[in-house]
C-alpha cells in the first residue's frame, strides 16, 4: 500500500517526542486535489478512529480513512531536508500527473 522510509519514521518519532505526543499516532488525510493529483495533510491523532486503517510502526502508527487510502496506493512517505523545499515529510505519488501547471495540458 504505502511505504515509509526509515528516515521519515525517525523524523516522526522525534516530532512526536518533541511535541509531548509519545504514544499517539499520525493521521494522513486527503486535503484536496490539485493539478498533479491528491494533496495530503497530516496531524497528530491519539488513537485509531472508527473507519481508520492503521500502519503500525515501532513506537507509533499511521492512520488513514478509506478515501485517503485509495489515493495513498503506491505512495512513499519520505523525509526531506532541502534548502528550497524545507525540512519535513513529503508523500511521493508515482501515479500523480507530472504536469507543472493547471489548464496547460500535458503532452
Amino acid at each position: 500500500m504505502v511505504e515509509i522510509t526509515p528516515e521519515a519514521e525517525k523524523f516522526l518519532k522525534e516530532l512526536l517526542e518533541t511535541n509531548d505526543k509519545q504514544g499517539q499516532g499520525v493521521k494522513i488525510y486527503l486535503a484536496g486535489m490539485a493539478c498533479s493529483g491528491p494533496q495530503f495533510g497530516m496531524k497528530f491523532q491519539p488513537e485509531k478512529e472508527e473507519g481508520d486503517s492503521e500502519i503500525a510502526l515501532d513506537g507509533f502508527s499511521f492512520y488513514y480513512d478509506e478515501e485517503a487510502g485509495n489515493e495513498l496506493e503506491g505512495c512513499v512517505i519520505k523525509f526531506i531536508d532541502d534548502p528550497q523545499m524545507g525540512t519535513g515529510l513529503t508523500i511521493e505519488n508515482p501515479n500523480a500527473n507530472a504536469c507543472g501547471s493547471c489548464n496547460s495540458g500535458c503532452n
